[in-house]
Order: structure tokens, then C-alpha cells, then sequence
């Protein structure tokens, strides 16, 4: 099959693939992609060969960083008044608009079976219907929702009980179907909203707080995963394609970069507050394009209107950011931008641009594409999406505290500063530890004292947690001790007392999980015939139960999974 625009040559794909069973994962020697540009007469060509090939010993990130500082550099050489004064800024009014896209904290892709791991070998996580093989249909993963309907609840979104998916048409090497099934016309979810304090980190100009709305979030899947290989070989990793996403898009109410990345910084915290995601900026697992446009606060409004604001300059995005500094350095490069541009008498050009890590300015990607060239349409292999009440009440109802909820009662409650609480909260196991902590005031009666448990003890427990050296069950006993009174090094009191995390063997693991599966026949058979998946949790409990605080609760559902065979 051919792919790709005349004006770059056609793209061969040739896969080397045994056919299997549609929707059967395919295994690593099954395999062996290899995508080879085609040239044509007069046209330069480039070849793209695609393997599960070694990264360059040199890693290009350090590469970047290094151009990187010779850049800043040389930009610190030139004389200050021709980076543009703070009172010429004041003449034009910046406006941005986000649209974030997060991996969901599942197990398998949105529309296979196929494992979402991100650890794997290149090229093991993938069906068919994830290679767009002609003839595999899109099955859609229940599970997958549920994580997305957390992130639209926890954003005060209102709930679309029949949503549908839309395909979304272009060309490029990371997308073998030549579309993304996304939710374009009727997205799950619609008019959220985030509000951002002062203590979030946004600009002093917004003052005390800020709301800023959430049009709406849609699923949607991802693509490859590209590595370019100086000078001309770029690498296709297939084991992200299918991956879910949301895709949350805001309105355009933010005037100020640092506001901006204030906003993506609490959003992630959100997300991952509510298991919506597993990882974030830092791994790959969050990424921002931000939609910048400024006006003149001298002339009559901007002829532009963007999700039913008006006023507005012409947009133009910049993708595919990575960490919150850049979405704050690549917002205020094209503001700066556009600002000379119109300036010196030019005009802005509705385009998408790139953001270099590190750099100093926006580079030009291409021409933006308008809503009709990606040839929208409603997706004929998916049914439409129902979501049921009784579903959403138990999400409702079960879903877990959110930051500024968890902040504020650990200063009320706890009587933390601000700074303390924020802190905490911000660590991966920090809630749990701090719950327990109010718990333990509330049952005593007490008020929270520094020297009761001192923060070097509080943080050593919350250490050990986060490194698996010791349990949840054993950080609440711990914390328990040091609050009654115990003055002991929390290292010393785990060696002592010998709670520190006994890994059991593969041989033990197995031995545990034989037993509650033969104790539940009934409930085994639900599992493996009825598809009731949460269910599996329940054997997890056990085996933890009867592990003695020596069972970790990943390797037990791994375990479980294998003996039930539902990885197959």
C-alpha cells in the first residue's frame, strides 16, 4: 500500500507479518516493519527505513542542550533594548488557548486488545487493527472510559451521555490508517472548568484566582512514537499507536505565559490526583500545543473569533511541548514574534510552528490545516457511545479528593502552612501518608505539632513508600508509632522491628494466586466468561491479605492475569 503526498514521493510500506487471528497481539518476531520512501523523477527524496533499531550513542536531547546554551548565549551578547521593552508588550493584549492530550491510565489500547506498556521492545504491542491490516475492525475497550470519565468529572465537565467517534484525515508516517478516530462533533464530555489561585503560580496580573474553561474532552487514539536518527533515518515505534487519550481543549482565557503553564501544571496534578493518567510531562505521558494570538489594546477589536470568543488576532499554534518551561518560554518567543511582525507592518499567518528545547524562537512547521481539510466524518465501524447514569453516579461518588480539596483540609485540619500542604500533596504517596496523619489527630483529639512528628520522620516514611521498601500498611503503622511517642530513626524502627518489604519469589506469587482462585470458582467464572474485570481486584486484596504486607499488588494482579489467561 502506498501513502503520502505526491510532492514527497510515495511512501512504501512493506510489512513482513505472519497473518494470526484479527485482534490477536502480535509478538515481536512477527514484526519487521520497513518503510521506505519511493522516489519519483525530479522530485529529492529521502529514505525512512523503520526497525526496532538502537538509539545513536549520542543522545540527540544532549545534543539540543548544548546548542541550546550556545543560543542563550549569544542572545545574552545583544543590547537589552532590542529584546523589546515591558511598556511595548503593554500595547498588545496576548490570548491563549491549550489543548492538552493525556495517556489514560489503562491496560490495553482504545480499539485492540493489545497492551499499552510503554517499556516494552519496540514493536511488540500491536493488532492489526492497531497496523490498519484491511479487514480488522475496531473493537472499543470498555475500561478505557473509565479513567476518562475521572478526568472529565474532576474538571466539572458536563457528562455527554451518547457521544460518537469521528475520523480525522491526514498523511504522515506515524499514522498507518491514514486518520485518527477522535471525537470530533460529539466529544463525552463538554463546558468544564479549571479555576488557578495565586499559590498555583500564575501571573501576578491575574490576581487571587482565575477561571479558565474547558470546551470540551474528547477521546481520541495516539500515534507512533518517532525517533529521528541523524542525518535521514527516522524510527517507528508501533506500540503507542491505539493508545487512549483525552484531548482537553480550553478556551482562549489565558493572557499571561506564566498563567498558561500554571494551567498545564495543574491539570496533570488533576489527572494524576484521580488515576487518570500514570505518568506526566516528565515520561512522555502529557503534552501540550498551545494556540497563541495577540491584538493591539490601541485599535478596535481583532476581526478573529475562536470557540464563540471574539476580538481575537490571528492564531497560530506551536505543538508538541513537553514540560511546563517550555510551554511558558515557547508562548512568550511567539508572542514576541507576532509582535514584531505586525509592528514592522507584516501580517500574521494562521500556520503550526515547532518549539526546539531550549531555543529562543517558534520555527515554522507548515501551513495550518483548516477544520475541512482534515475531512471530518462519523466513523462507520463504531457504534455510538453510551454512558449510563448508574455509571456515573458510582464514579461520582468514588472518586478521589481533589489537590486544592486535599491542600486546604490539611490546612485546616492539620494545621500546615500552605507551602507544607502543597508540598506534600505534590508527592506520590504523600496523600495517603498525610491521611492517616489526620486520622490519627482526629481519633487523639489532638492538634498537629511539629515535634510530634517531625517532618525528617514524615518524609523518611513517605521515602521508603515511594522505593518499595516498605508497604502502605507498614507507612501507616510507622506513622503510628513516631505519633505515639517512638523517637527512633524510622530506618532504625523498620530494621529493628523487621517490617522492611520481603520480595517474594515468582514460585510464592503462584502458590498465593492458586489458592484464592480455587476458594472463588463462582467468581473466577465471571471473570473469564462475563468480561466483569473488576473483579480481579478482589483476588489482588486476598493475596495481599494473606501475604502478610509481603504481596505487592502489580506483581499479584500480573500473576492473576497469567493463571486466568486473560492476556491472550
Amino acid at each position: 500500500m502506498f501513502i503520502g503526498k505526491p510532492s514527497q514521493g510515495f511512501l512504501e510500506v512493506t510489512r513482513k507479518l505472519a497473518l494470526s487471528a484479527p485482534c490477536r497481539t502480535l509478538s515481536p518476531a512477527s514484526l519487521h516493519p520497513i518503510l521506505v520512501y519511493t522516489p519519483r523523477p525530479n522530485f529529492r527524496t529521502q529514505s525512512v527505513q523503520v526497525k526496532a533499531a538502537q538509539l545513536p550513542q549520542e543522545p540527540l536531547r544532549k545534543q539540543f542542550k548544548d546548542e541550546a546554551k550556545q543560543r542563550r548565549a549569544a542572545v545574552k551578547q545583544i543590547p537589552h533594548h532590542l529584546h523589546g521593552s515591558r511598556s511595548q508588550y503593554n500595547d498588545w493584549e496576548l490570548t491563549v488557548g491549550i489543548e492538552i492530550h493525556a495517556q489514560l491510565n489503562t491496560d490495553r489500547k482504545l480499539f485492540s486488545n493489545a497492551l499499552t506498556s510503554a517499556n516494552d521492545e519496540p514493536n511488540v504491542n500491536t493488532a492489526l487493527f492497531d497496523l490498519a491490516f484491511p479487514g480488522s475492525q475496531p473493537v472499543f475497550q470498555t475500561p478505557t472510559l473509565l479513567p476518562a470519565l475521572r478526568a472529565a468529572i474532576a474538571l466539572d465537565c458536563d457528562i455527554q451521555q451518547s457521544s460518537k467517534f469521528d475520523r480525522k484525515h491526514y498523511f504522515y508516517q506515524d499514522q498507518p490508517a491514514g486518520y485518527q478516530i477522535t471525537q470530533y462533533y460529539e466529544p463525552f464530555a463538554k463546558n468544564g472548568h479549571i479555576t488557578l489561585f495565586d499559590h498555583d503560580g500564575i501571573a501576578p496580573e491575574d490576581g487571587e484566582s482565575i477561571t479558565v474553561g474547558i470546551k470540551q474532552i474528547q477521546l481520541e487514539q495516539d500515534t507512533a512514537k518517532t525517533i529521528l536518527q541523524p542525518p535521514n533515518t527516522m524510527l517507528l515505534d508501533f506500540n503507542r499507536v491505539g493508545h487512549p487519550l483525552i484531548e482537553i481543549i480550553s478556551l482562549p482565557q489565558i493572557h499571561y505565559p506564566q498563567t498558561a503553564a500554571a494551567f498545564v501544571r495543574k491539570i496533570q496534578s488533576m489527572l494524576q490526583s484521580v488515576s487518570a493518567v500514570a505518568t506526566g510531562m516528565e515520561m512522555g505521558g502529557l503534552r501540550a500545543d498551545v494556540n497563541v494570538s495577540v491584538r493591539s489594546r490601541r485599535n478596535d477589536p481583532g476581526p478573529h473569533s475562536y470557540y464563540g470568543i471574539s476580538g481575537l488576532g490571528q492564531r497560530t499554534e506551536v505543538k508538541n511541548l513537553s514540560s511546563f518551561k517550555a510551554v511558558e518560554d515557547a508562548i512568550i518567543a511567539e508572542r514576541d514574534r507576532q509582535i514584531d511582525v505586525l509592528e514592522s507592518g507584516g501580517s500574521i499567518e494562521g500556520e503550526t510552528r515547532g518549539w526546539t528545547l531550549g531555543g529562543t524562537e517558534t520555527k515554522k512547521l507548515r501551513g495550518k490545516e483548516g477544520e475541512v481539510d482534515y475531512r471530518y466524518m462519523p466513523d462507520p465501524d463504531i457504534s455510538p457511545l453510551i454512558i449510563s447514569g448508574e455509571l456515573l453516579r458510582h464514579i461520582e461518588t468514588s472518586i478521589p479528593t481533589l489537590p486544592d480539596e486535599q491542600v486546604q483540609n490539611l490546612v485546616d485540619e492539620v494545621g500546615l502552612s500552605l507551602k507544607d500542604a502543597k508540598t506534600l500533596i505534590a508527592l506520590d504517596g504523600g496523600e495517603r501518608v498525610t491521611h492517616e496523619l489526620g486520622g490519627l489527630l482526629s481519633a487523639s483529639n489532638s492538634i498537629f505539632c511539629r515535634e510530634q512528628v517531625p517532618a525528617s520522620a514524615l518524609s523518611s516514611i513517605i521515602s521508603n513508600l515511594l522505593q518499595d521498601r516498605i508497604t502502605g500498611r507498614t507507612a501507616k503503622l510507622l506513622l503510628s508509632l513516631v505519633f505515639h511517642g517512638d523517637r527512633r530513626n524510622v530506618e532504625t524502627i523498620i530494621t529493628e522491628e523487621k517490617m522492611g518489604l520481603e520480595a517474594l519469589s515468582p514460585e510464592q506469587y503462584d502458590v498465593l494466586a492458586r489458592k484464592v482462585l480455587s476458594e472463588n470458582p463462582e467468581m473466577v467464572a465471571k471473570i473469564q466468561f462475563k468480561g466483569q474485570m473488576g473483579k480481579l481486584q478482589f483476588f489482588v486484596g486476598q493475596m495481599m491479605r494473606i501475604g502478610g504486607g509481603k504481596v505487592e499488588a502489580k506483581k499479584a494482579e500480573g500473576v492473576l492475569r497469567r493463571q486466568l489467561k486473560l492476556d491472550i
